[in-house]
């Protein structure tokens, strides 16, 4: 079960609360899915990862993902899947969620929210149509959002997921640094933000250079870990059969250099 969210992307504000509880609650302006409840005893750890998909990043999560038996939400940028669309394939074959992170990784905040509300409900139609699921999730690229955009997601039929821990595996640092999050966790429930790709001017932005970083064996050490402290990773998806989600407000209007996700 989760208590607090250990860190926060955006200005996380407000209260925490459960899907089923209070409408008015559930409804707040920028209320994100950040953890699971697990009360019923699991021991759920939500793997999400983001950018992808990229040759030489997700097929090697992917390799890392069956070894272990544990499944993933896959926030797809459509600028990655529509050049690699065999990719998008592996992920869906191999029993993964897909979830939508936008047609690129420009950040909604500097967009006007007509805007972000047509493509957004136009990207998300695409990818139920290539991939013949429904997609619930939206993860807002940098998980950058405000009042208007998160409105603007709303009206697409979309719930934003942002997390709980950081594998900060978008950095050039080491693996102990990126494991330190993973390493401290004493309770299941949490939403891990970790990476499959890393946007690029492909995907509308310019994030400086790749970190160095062998993303399956990275993968098999954070699944390693989990194991070693009884728990084990799993799409968002799976979770909430036996979970429910805990919602936080978490809202970013003034933070330009905001770099997660």
């Amino acid at each position: 079960m989760i208590d607090d969210v250990a860190e926060g992307g955006g200005v996380c504000a407000g209260v925490e609360q459960h899907v089923g509880g209070r409408p008015d609650l559930a409804e707040l302006v920028g209320s994100s899915v950040v953890a699971v409840d697990t009360a019923s005893g699991q021991p759920h750890v939500v793997l999400t990862f983001d950018d992808g998909p990229e040759p030489g990043g997700t097929d090697l999560v992917l390799s890392a993902l069956a070894e272990a038996r544990a499944t993933a939400t896959f926030f797809v940028l459509l600028s990655r899947t529509r050049r690699h669309p065999s990719l998008l394939a592996d992920v869906v074959a191999g029993g993964h969620e897909v979830a939508l992170h936008g047609p690129d990784h420009r950040r909604l905040t500097h967009l006007h929210p007509d805007t972000v509300a047509v493509r957004t409900a136009d990207a998300r139609r695409e990818l139920e149509d290539v991939t013949g699921r429904s997609v619930r999730w939206f993860r807002p690229p940098y998980g950058a959002q405000s009042p208007a955009t998160w409105r603007a997601v709303a009206t697409a039929g979309l719930t934003p997921v942002m997390w709980s821990i950081s594998c900060h595996d978008w950095r050039d640092v080491t693996d102990d640094e990126r494991l330190e999050q993973i390493g401290a966790m004493d309770r299941p429930g949490a939403v891990v933000l970790a990476h499959d790709g890393f946007a690029t001017l492909v995907d509308g932005v310019d994030d400086g250079p790749r970190p160095n970083l062998d993303r399956g064996a990275f993968v098999r050490s954070l699944l390693e870990i989990c194991t070693a402290k009884g728990l084990s990773g799993c799409s968002l998806e799976t979770a909430l059969q036996t979970g429910r989600a805990v919602h936080r407000v978490w809202l970013d209007q003034t933070n330009p250099n905001h770099e997660c996700g």
